[in-house]
């Protein structure tokens, strides 16, 4: 039993979904009527969005540790790369669904991530978010010219009004 290690804390390097985890809490929170806080939402994203294009690189299919001779000896689940998308941006995008800034911030995030993954399936993963997010502002309450700001991908939240360039 050395190659399994249990406790009763989490670690970041064990549990990437715990750092996913803290990391949302803060716009969260800040997002609350009582704090109203959007550029705070729009700075745990920048976090969120690296360790998110970190992960996008690594295989996530490790739960079935082999023997040398290649036999499965334990298995455990590990996280999807949906996991991960669902865990950083669903209460974000529910939280800050009024604010245009987060809007902004959470579309240059989703467009980042599509150019970075190299796997489809996880690209494909990234541009159903996307969707659903564009979905959700195409439905919400902004007028035309809130709703169209809002479209625009922005990594600063309202900072930048143009797209970036395409290279």
């Amino acid at each position: 039993m050395r190659g399994i290690h249990s406790a009763t804390s989490r670690s970041f390097e064990q549990d990437p979904k715990y750092a996913i985890r803290l990391l949302v809490d803060i716009p969260i929170r800040a997002l609350s009527p009582a704090v109203n806080d959007p550029t705070t939402a729009v700075q745990a994203l920048d976090q969120i969005e690296d360790l998110l294009r970190r992960l996008g690189c690594r295989q996530h299919e490790a739960g079935y540790p082999r023997d040398a001779a290649g036999k499965i000896r334990v298995i455990f689940p590990v996280p999807t790369w949906q996991d991960y998308l669902a865990l950083a941006f669903d209460e974000i995008r529910l939280c800050g669904a009024a604010s245009i800034q987060v809007d902004r911030r959470l579309r240059a995030a989703l467009v980042g991530l599509g150019e970075t993954v190299a796997v489809d399936e996880r690209r494909a993963a990234v541009q159903q978010y996307l969707d659903h997010l564009n979905l959700e502002i195409r439905q919400s309450s902004f007028d035309d010219q809130d709703r169209a700001a809002a479209q625009q991908e922005d990594r600063q939240g309202l900072g930048l009004s143009r797209k970036r360039g395409r290279a």
